[in-house]
C-alpha cells in the first residue's frame, strides 16, 4: 500500500558502495550531504552502510510523496552518472503513534 501523497513518506536506499577512498572521496562525500540537506521537503537522512556486504544508502524522510519521488529520480541519476548500478529504492510511511513510543526521530506534523 503506498502512503497518502500528502503524508511523510520514507525512502530507503540501499547500493553497491563505492570503494573507499581518501581525503578526495571525505570531501566529495562531506558536499554531497551539504547538497542533500538542502533538498526541498528533506526533514532528515540517516546515512547507512554495511562495510561487511559492500552495501551504502540511506533513510530518508520527506514531506510528502511526490519530494521523495523526485529526489529519488534526481538521487538515482546521480548514483548512475557515476557508475553505480543495482540501485534498490522502497517507499514506505509510518505508523506515528507507536514511532513516538519508541522514540523514533519523526514527528506527527
Amino acid at each position: 500500500m503506498l502512503p497518502p501523497p500528502d503524508s511523510q513518506t520514507l525512502v530507503i536506499f540501499d547500493f553497491p558502495a563505492r570503494k573507499a577512498g581518501g581525503e578526495e572521496q571525505r570531501h566529495a562525500l562531506r558536499a554531497l550531504a551539504e547538497d542533500i540537506a538542502a533538498e526541498p521537503d528533506l526533514l532528515w537522512k540517516i546515512w547507512t552502510e554495511d562495510k561487511a556486504a559492500g552495501r551504502s544508502g540511506g533513510i530518508y524522510l520527506f514531506r510528502n510523496r511526490a519530494a521523495a519521488e523526485a529526489y529519488h529520480a534526481k538521487h538515482a541519476a546521480r548514483l548512475t552518472a557515476v557508475g553505480v548500478t543495482g540501485i534498490e529504492a522502497v517507499y514506505r510511511s509510518y505508523n506515528a503513534e507507536l514511532t513516538a513510543i519508541t522514540r523514533g526521530p519523526v514527528s506527527a506534523s
